[in-house]
């Protein structure tokens, strides 16, 4: 299948199987844990943490900061979790040879472009994920297999924003 294969001719793993072992494992986030899978609250929490370093009197002023930085970063579940998906890719990406420093881009998008399109669309999804109280992950996964109505709202509005955003935005990947 020619989207199976990313630039470089390596191999990711089969969609459908992806899919199901992401189903299983949420599964299994809800039985152990009693909470599904996030990311922006651990961001959020480590983001707060680096920034205590700097201006701790503002962050214990805010009502909204202060009571994540009275407690240990560290002893939040979200937390451990970023870190664990962050320890987790590296080692993937390690032992199947992809760790290294590269720009994927398409030939119609210069390298300086592809970086702002990267930190602008970052910056919004991070805005976004802090104005919704949740990431796509929390929302979607976790609140959609929960059958959250606002869940399955807001992954109706995700694909068609793509579907509307795809091909104007994939002129840039491609020479069509």
């Amino acid at each position: 299948m020619k989207h199976d294969l990313p630039q470089g001719g390596e191999r990711y793993w089969n969609p459908t199987v992806a899919g199901l072992l992401l189903g299983l494992l949420l599964f299994g986030a809800f039985i152990l844990t009693g909470h599904g899978l996030g990311a922006s609250g651990g961001l959020h929490r480590l983001i707060l943490m680096a920034q205590g370093l700097f201006q701790p009197d503002h962050i214990l002023q805010n009502p909204y900061t202060a009571p994540m930085a009275a407690s240990n970063t560290f002893d939040h579940w979200l937390v451990l979790q970023v870190i664990g998906v962050l320890i987790g890719g590296a080692l993937s990406g390690v032992l199947h040879g992809r760790m290294r420093v590269e720009t994927r881009r398409g030939p119609l998008l210069g390298k300086k472009q592809r970086w702002l399109f990267a930190f602008a669309g970052g910056v919004l999804m991070g805005f976004g994920a802090r104005f919704a109280r949740g990431c796509t992950s929390g929302l979607a996964l976790s609140g959609g297999a929960m059958l959250s109505v606002g869940a399955w709202i807001f992954m109706f509005s995700v694909f068609i924003a793509a579907y509307t955003l795809a091909r104007p935005l994939g002129r840039l990947w491609t020479q069509e």
